[in-house]
C-alpha cells in the first residue's frame, strides 16, 4: 500500500527546445531514442514532438526527481550528447518543471 507522503511527491519534468539544421531531425530523433532507452532509475517516461513542416522540437523527459536524471548521465549519454551537438541550428533551451498534474484515460 502507498504512504500518504507518496501521493504528495511530484515528478520532474526536463524539458529542452531546439531548433535542428535542416533535415537533421530523424537523426536527432534516433539518437533521443538511444538516450532515453539507456535511462533507468527514475525514468518515468519521454516525449518528442516535432511542429509540422520545420525542423524545431520540444522533448519532455520525466523523472521521479531531478537527482535521477544526474544518476542516469553515464558514458553512453555523454557520447550520444557529443553526436547530438552538431545537428542543432541553434543551443537548445532548457528548463526543468515540476509535474503538478497528470491524467490518464
Amino acid at each position: 500500500m502507498q504512504e500518504f507522503s507518496d501521493f504528495l511527491r511530484h515528478k520532474c519534468a526536463y524539458v529542452a527546445t531546439a531548433t535542428f539544421k535542416p533535415g537533421k531531425f530523424p537523426e536527432a530523433q534516433k539518437l533521443f531514442e538511444e538516450a532515453i532507452a539507456s535511462y533507468s532509475q527514475g525514468f518515468k517516461g519521454a516525449y518528442l514532438f516535432q511542429k509540422p513542416n520545420t525542423d524545431e522540437g520540444i522533448a519532455f523527459i520525466l523523472w521521479e526527481k531531478i537527482e535521477d536524471m544526474e544518476e542516469n548521465k553515464n558514458e553512453v549519454h555523454n557520447q550520444i550528447v557529443e553526436q547530438m551537438k552538431h545537428l542543432f541550428a541553434t543551443p537548445p533551451q532548457t528548463s526543468f518543471y515540476d509535474v503538478l498534474t497528470e491524467f490518464s484515460p
